[in-house]
């Protein structure tokens, strides 16, 4: 069952990048490869890995259709054995405005974590989300795990992006970035990452960087803070307020 789930992620990926080509419309295809150094990995206010990790990535997309692969590589040794992947993500997401306006958007997707070198069981999550382009893209998603966990992760959103506070020529400039997330968990979810049986906020996490645009080249120095608010998940949790900084390149092709 594993493993048939992970070679139906590929398979997906891999069939955007076919359809695309075949249709011999660049403009409407788009591949990305990316990697990101950090000082933590910290998911949903969680810290999963407490120091330095790698995280790669390739996607394509096609038309608000994108596959993604993304992993994430222990440095020195403290989740599993040094430089070994403690997980594998294979994601399909389709996102788009509703017809007659470009204001608000929505997403579906799907998610399959996948957890190698550790006793931890795969899992997989669907998605689906609202957003608005006006002033601090504001913006909602709901996760359920309808795998391991059965439960419900909620995510709400705001960003504002300051754009070219710097430029060098067309192709060349740098934005700066800030956002925040509020998340709540369901007393499923809750219960299964926890051991608390309880519905309950659960993290807010705030995130600035400032990606540099050189040509198909992006360059994004970050930081974060995340903090966990219930106070029985922050009784269970190794690390309830976590600060971490990195870096990380991006291509696109």
């Amino acid at each position: 069952m594993r493993s048939s789930k992970v070679l139906w992620c590929v398979v997906a990926l891999l069939s955007v990048a076919t359809a695309a080509r075949a249709e011999e419309k660049e403009d409407g295809f788009s591949v990305n490869v990316a990697a990101d150094l950090f000082s933590k990995y910290v998911w949903r206010g969680q810290n999963v890995v407490d120091d330095w990790v790698l995280q790669p990535s390739i996607s394509a997309g096609y038309k608000g259709l994108t596959g993604t692969i993304w992993g994430n590589m222990d440095l020195h040794g403290k989740v599993v054995d040094e430089h070994e992947f403690t997980e594998l993500d294979y994601s399909l997401d389709y996102s788009n405005t509703f017809p007659g306006q470009d204001v608000l958007g929505y997403s579906v997707g799907v998610i399959y974590y996948d957890f190698l070198n550790m006793h931890v069981p795969a899992t997989s999550e669907v998605y689906g989300g609202l957003s608005a382009s006006v002033p601090w893209s504001p913006a909602i998603r709901a996760y359920h795990d309808f795998d391991e966990i059965d439960g419900t992760y909620v995510q709400l959103s705001i960003g504002h992006t300051i754009e070219k506070i710097r430029q060098w020529r067309s192709d060349c400039y740098c934005d700066l970035q800030a956002g925040a997330s509020l998340g709540y968990g369901s007393r499923g979810y809750n219960e299964g990452y926890f051991g608390v049986d309880e519905d309950a906020l659960n993290d807010l996490t705030l995130t600035a960087g400032l990606p540099i645009c050189l040509g198909k080249w992006t360059i994004k120095p970050s930081f974060g803070y995340s903090t966990m608010i219930d106070d029985d998940i922050r009784t269970v949790t190794h690390t309830s307020d976590n600060f971490w900084g990195g870096i990380g390149a991006a291509y696109r092709f």
